[in-house]
């Protein structure tokens, strides 16, 4: 499989990943929701306002993560995995001889076919020392050498 058809293939995995979070966050708020609609009025009033206050920054933070995810959602939406690159840039599967990077969103390690990937967000440190590096070029980081033998 080249390095370009491996790319289209871990872009679906990044989708995958994204829409697995946003489910699991809208199923969280929808769960969250309910519990606050079958919490009844009882006789002791400080219960009853402290459930609610609890219930209540429940569903902030799962708006906040939902908003987060919604980011992540546009980004890789916005992707356009059959491009080629000659510049490593917001869309690149970058393979260095320290590994292999996706220049996406911050999904951490995919394993495919047999090797492991990294998908990374451009403004991950690593993303940055790596944007604009073309073939053959290397960076630095955490004092290990990056030198990058190819790219999609």
């Amino acid at each position: 499989m080249t390095l370009q058809e491996t790319k289209v293939q871990l872009h679906v995995l990044c989708e995958a990943y994204v829409n697995e979070r946003l489910h699991r966050t809208q199923s969280a708020m929808t769960d969250a929701q309910a519990a606050a609609n079958n919490e009844s009025k009882s006789s002791a009033g400080d219960k009853y306002e402290t459930g609610r206050a609890m219930m209540h920054l429940e569903k902030e933070k799962l708006s906040t993560q939902l908003a987060e995810i919604l980011k992540l959602k546009k980004v890789v939406d916005q992707l356009k995995p059959d491009i080629l690159f000659e510049k490593v840039a917001l869309g690149s599967l970058v393979e260095t001889d320290q590994g292999f990077f996706y220049l996406s969103i911050g999904a951490g390690k995919l394993h495919f076919m047999g090797k492991d990937y990294f998908a990374i967000a451009p403004t991950a440190p690593i993303g940055q020392r790596l944007i604009g590096l073309t073939i053959g070029e290397k960076t630095t980081f955490n004092g290990r050498t990056f030198v990058v033998k190819d790219l999609a």
